[in-house]
């Protein structure tokens, strides 16, 4: 009876150690991981208390404590895409690869001199209220003096010569055009912001809503207005969404609706 049990335990540890090392397999897949590091000023070397840090997957965000540093728990395997900002500096986004449970040290140096200041003018006196010519275009208007953005209307449309979408935003910074798929029909190229990760499309507004089929092959002699935003940092509130991180074209046709002047 000793002998047959003996044998018995034996023959079952092999199987016991296989369970365990898959069972420690699972749970290190499922193990989220974080990131921590430290925030710094570029001209002086010093960490950046308040700044922000946020998870574009999912609008978490954490700031830093007193020192710059920061730590974000319970991320995801794969990549994640951050913004990091903080008040007299340019955010920008980083982008990260993270393996189950690891726990991945970055540091982030924001640079206060590219950010944009405002020149401060004399007031001026307003004797005359501006006509629109066009007033469905009102928020065109709004966004090119107060937005981050690139803008061209139709005559800048016009007299740049462009033939096709990406003819038009080819020369706009921080804009990459991919025509290495070029079809005879012309319909090969892709735009991509140069700041969003790779196969990042942007999304596409077309007279005020969301379209990523018709957009990218919007003829040039349909477009009246052309906004390009480039990342989260440049893109207005009204189009912030799951894609901004990938930037945002806003596209005004011709035969858009009317809005009516109230």
């Amino acid at each position: 009876m000793s002998h047959r049990t003996s044998v018995s335990w034996r023959c079952t540890i092999p199987v016991m150690v296989a369970c365990l090392a898959i069972a420690g397999a699972a749970s290190a897949q499922q193990r989220p991981a974080t990131l921590s590091g430290r925030v710094t000023d570029r001209s002086t070397g010093n960490g950046l208390a308040k700044a922000e840090l946020i998870l574009m997957s999912d609008s978490r965000s954490v700031a830093t404590d007193s020192l710059g540093n920061y730590v974000i728990r319970d991320l995801p395997q794969g990549f994640s895409q951050l913004l990091v900002r903080a008040p007299q500096f340019r955010a920008i986004t980083i982008i990260v690869e993270l393996e189950p449970g690891q726990l991945l040290s970055r540091s982030v140096i924001l640079d206060s001199t590219a950010a944009a200041r405002a020149q401060e003018l004399p007031a001026m006196a307003v004797t005359a209220e501006a006509s629109i010519l066009n007033y469905r275009m009102v928020d065109f208007e709004r966004r090119r003096i107060n937005g981050h953005g690139q803008y061209r209307n139709e005559d800048e449309l016009v007299k740049s010569g462009a033939y096709t979408l990406q003819d038009a935003v080819i020369s706009m910074r921080g804009v990459n055009v991919d025509c290495s798929m070029t079809t005879p029909a012309g319909t090969g190229c892709k735009i991509h912001m140069v700041r969003s990760p790779t196969h990042c499309q942007p999304e596409y507004v077309v007279d005020n809503r969301v379209d990523n089929m018709f957009g990218p092959t919007t003829p040039i002699r349909d477009i009246v207005g052309l906004e390009v935003y480039t990342g989260p940092s440049d893109v207005p509130g009204e189009f912030a969404g799951r894609n901004a991180g990938c930037g945002v074209i806003v596209i005004w046709t011709r035969s858009g609706p009317t809005r009516k002047h109230k």
